[in-house]
Formats: C-alpha cells, structure tokens, sequence
C-alpha cells in the first residue's frame, strides 16, 4: 500500500471516531427520546429498582387495582435496559444519560468490530474504512441519537465482532464450543431477532468445518463441534427465558401470501445497505407520511428485489475471498427464508429495513470493492450516492436534535418526550410529588418513567375504528385518585372509551393542562 493511501485510511478512520465522539457528547447532554419497545425494557428496570425481581414487571393489577401484579416479560430482550441500568448503577446517572451512554459505546464498538471483520474477511484497510463510511451514512447509525432504539444499538455493537469470530474460530476445539455458546447467549441478550443470525453463523461456521469431507457421517460429526453448543445456548434462553411468557413467535395470524412476502426479504441489500427503506419514509410500514402509495410501493420493491439479487451476484462472482462470498450467501439465504416465513405466518414482525440491518452492513464491503475497480464514473456514481444518503440523514438528526434540544421536555427520567408537552409535563409531575397513593394512565410507555412516587398503567392509543377489547383494557377497582392523561384531540368519544375502563371510578373531571393535552380527574366509588 502506498504512503498516500495508508495516510487516507488513517484519516477516514480518525474522521469517523471523531463524529461517533461528537454524537455522543451531544446526546450526553440532551439525551434521546425513546422506542416503545426499550420503553417496556425500561418499566421493568423500573420495576427492579423499586425492589422487583428479574426482569419482572411489576403494575397495578387489572382485576384490583389497590393491589400489584407481576409479569415476566419476555417479548422483548433484557439487553435494552440491563447494560443502560449497569450505567446507571456505575455512573449513577439518569435514565436519559444511561442510554445515551449506552448508544455511544455501541456505537464505538460496532464500528471497530465492523472494520475488524472487513478485514478479516479480505478487503484492504481503505476499503474497509470507505465501508465504514458508508456505515455512518446512514438513517440507522444516527437514529440512536435521536431514538434510542435499545436492541437495535446493542445488536450493532455485537454484529461485526460475531462475523469476526466466525471466520476466526474455523477449526474445532474448545474455543470454538466456547464462542457458540457465549455468542447465543450474548447476542440474545442483546436482542432476540439474533437468533436467525445464530443459526446463518452456525451454517457458516459448519460447512467451513466440513470443507473436504466426502460423506454424510462426516458432515454429521463436524456438525456436532457447533451444533452441541448451540442446542445448550438456545435451550438456556428456551428454559430460562422464553418459556416464561409470550414472544413474538408465539401468536400468528394464519397464512398471509402477498407480494412483500417473499421481495421485501430479496430486496434488503438494498433497502438496509442503502437506505432505500428510509428514504421512502418506509415502502410497507410507514412511520411517517409515505412517498409512495401501496402499488407503486410493490413496484419499487420487486425493482429493488431484483437488483439486490444482481448486486449479490456481483458480489459472488468479482469478490476474491472465499470466506467473504459464502458468508454473504448464508447469511442472505438464511434472511430470506426466515423473513418470507415470517411474513407468511403474519407473525409480529413489521415490514422495515431495521431487521435486515446485517444484510445491509455485509453487503456494503463488497459493494465498495466492486465499484473500486469500475472506471471513474461508477466510482464519482457511488459517491454521490452516499453523499445523497448522508444528507438526507444529517436532515433526519439535526431536526430531530433540536427537537430534543429545544421543544421535547426532560423529566426525572431524563429522557426527551415526545407526547407530551412542557407544561403538562409541569403539571404531572407536580401532582407526582403532592400524592404517594395516585394511579397515572398514560397512552405511551415511556412518559410511566417520569412518574417517582406513584404507579401508573399504560394503554394503547385508540385507532381510527375506535374499537377495543375491553377484556384487556378494563381494570377493576379503586385505589386513590386517578389521573388520566390524554390528548386534547380526544375529549369526547374517544375519552369516554378511557373512562369506561375504570368502572370502580365515577364523576371524572376534566381539566385542560396545556394546549394540547387535558387530564381527567377522579377519587370518587362507584
């Protein structure tokens, strides 16, 4: 490598560590808001500190509210909130700031593990490095910023150090056995969509094992070195976790075959790699008002399908590492199957890009090296890409850090709230400190944390059809005032669907508190 080049990935590098700081000190003093899922994660810790048992969350009791129920709750990993509440237990910091340093050295580790993989699996220090760049493009690397998304930064943290080991540890041996064992505990811990990961990995590390071998025993017994280790890991996370409680393979809505079934899983080299997805506002699932109707959305889909799968096939036939290329495969093969299964059983995973995010960091290596050695062009196409890719995303953060910054409040969790306002975010937690016996009801999961000394219940927000089983929203009884907070958009029908469900209550009141939320009082028996 010559001098100039050495010095230019050195650079890239440097470049990068200093953004990733940056970010983090930023987020440190105004930390980000949060998913709903980590919110749940974060109820629980909640829980903990209050004296609850492991990953137990502990809430007023449906059937009667003056008493206290607990659920394990494994529909979510435990990750989310247990590396934030080792944070806090450290650093003895919020919330907010434990998240926030939580994002940052995930952030920093899964960068590094990114380029330690990139290497390892054949490519050069500045293709690497140009990879990386393509990394920190994208909508995903700074959504922790401004969400914090819980088993989505965890799992990026861990996603390049497991590819790493997976080509590292390619002969069989107790190193081996360890690192399958350790990985599927760690990864799940880190989020539980790792397990199709787990399974690619341990494909991957199989097949490399029985490379020269000629029958079937001999598959049978390579097999065993990973397979013996997995069956341990996974019936630990079975056993000891799952077991416990719903998740989200345990409901499916029957058989569902549309066109996204099975081309959403095929295009996500490009909707993951390359924030297809994001820049769409989402083709499928829309988290904000989408750019394309559902036709043209199932148009740009199949288009997109069938250039991820020519893009892998580039892929597989330029790229000189043999590791790399049957990586990429297993690993694309594994994700489609699992997806398209998924898809078709209706079960509880969205249509988004976020699932794919391996897909999309095992890709772009490859992409950057092909394109290295097309004629200028190409090189200067690719480029634009990724400054397009990159301002759209620096768009996404700096509106969204001042919204952090200068309109969502910061109660004593510290974390930035998104439905509710500064002065009814005042007037809560007045009330918090005045009673020690009141019961909050909220319609997102993470404005509970706010509240210290009382219990508070979560509910859903209504649809458009305004309908409801009741079975699992009613809650019977009484126990002390209660104080409902809802939006001002929802004084009327949708309000009385609230009230109903606490039949143990009569003669609410309603008292607007800001502009755009009112609060709905009572203390009376029915």
């Amino acid at each position: 490598m010559s001098a100039k080049k050495s010095s230019l990935y050195k650079f890239i590098l440097g470049a990068i560590g200093t953004v990733t700081v940056i970010l983090g000190i930023l987020v440190l003093l105004y930390p980000a808001a949060i998913f709903p899922d980590p919110s749940w994660g974060f109820q629980v810790m909640r829980s903990m500190e209050l004296g609850g048992g492991f990953n137990m969350l502990v809430k007023p009791d449906q059937f009667d509210l003056a008493k206290n129920t607990s659920e394990f709750l494994t529909w979510w990993s435990p990750g989310q909130y247990l590396v934030p509440y080792l944070f806090k237990l450290v650093f003895t910091v919020n919330t907010g700031q434990a998240a926030a340093i939580t994002t940052t050295i995930c952030q920093i580790i899964g960068l590094a593990g990114l380029y330690a993989f990139f290497k390892k699996a054949g490519f050069s220090p500045l293709i690497s490095a140009l990879s990386l760049v393509l990394v920190i493009c994208q909508q995903a690397f700074f959504s922790p910023y401004i969400f914090y998304n819980g088993g989505e930064v965890l799992l990026f943290g861990f996603f390049g150090w497991f590819l790493y080991g997976c080509i590292v540890f390619n002969k069989p041996g107790i190193r081996l056995v360890l690192f399958v064992l350790l990985t599927g505990w760690i990864g799940f811990i880190c989020k539980s969509s790792f397990i199709w990961m787990y399974a690619a990995g341990l494909l991957f590390i199989w097949i490399r094992l029985s490379e020269g071998q000629t029958t079937i025993k001999g598959w049978i017994l390579k097999g065993l070195w990973p397979g013996i280790p997995a069956v341990i890991s996974v019936a630990c996370i079975y056993i000891f976790y799952l077991s416990k409680g719903i998740n989200p393979s345990s409901s499916s809505g029957g058989i569902k075959l549309t066109w996204e079934t099975f081309s959403f899983p095929l295009a996500s080299p490009l909707l993951s790699g390359f924030s297809a997805d994001d820049l769409s506002n989402g083709l499928i699932y829309h988290n904000d008002v989408p750019i394309f109707n559902y036709t043209w959305a199932i148009i740009v889909l199949l288009i997109l399908a069938i250039l991820s799968i020519a893009l892998i096939r580039a892929i597989l036939v330029y790229i000189p590492n043999k590791n790399y290329r049957l990586m990429l495969i297993v690993f694309y093969s594994v994700s489609v199957v699992f997806f398209s299964y998924a898809y078709l059983r209706e079960m509880a995973i969205s249509y988004e890009a976020r699932h794919f995010r391996l897909i999309g960091l095992l890709v772009i290596p490859g992409t950057v090296y092909l394109f290295a050695y097309l004629k200028q062009a190409y090189k200067i196409m690719l480029g634009l890409v990724a400054l397009f890719i990159m301002a759209f995303s620096l768009m996404f953060y700096i509106e969204g850090y001042k919204r952090i910054k200068d309109e969502n409040p910061h109660g004593a969790s510290g974390i930035a709230q998104q439905f509710i306002d500064r002065e009814a975010m005042d007037y809560i937690s007045k009330l918090d400190k005045q009673s020690h016996n009141a019961l909050f009801v909220f319609i997102s999961p993470d404005l509970g944390l706010d509240i210290v000394n009382n219990r508070f219940i979560t509910l859903q927000p209504l649809g458009p059809d305004i309908s409801i089983n009741y079975d699992e929203w009613i809650h019977k009884g009484h126990s002390g005032p209660i104080y409902i907070l809802l939006p001002s958009k929802y004084i009327g029908i949708r309000a009385s669907v609230y009230l109903k469900c606490f039949p143990g209550y009569k003669g609410f009141s309603l008292k607007e508190i800001s502009g755009d939320y009112v609060l709905y009082y009572s203390n009376s028996y029915r």
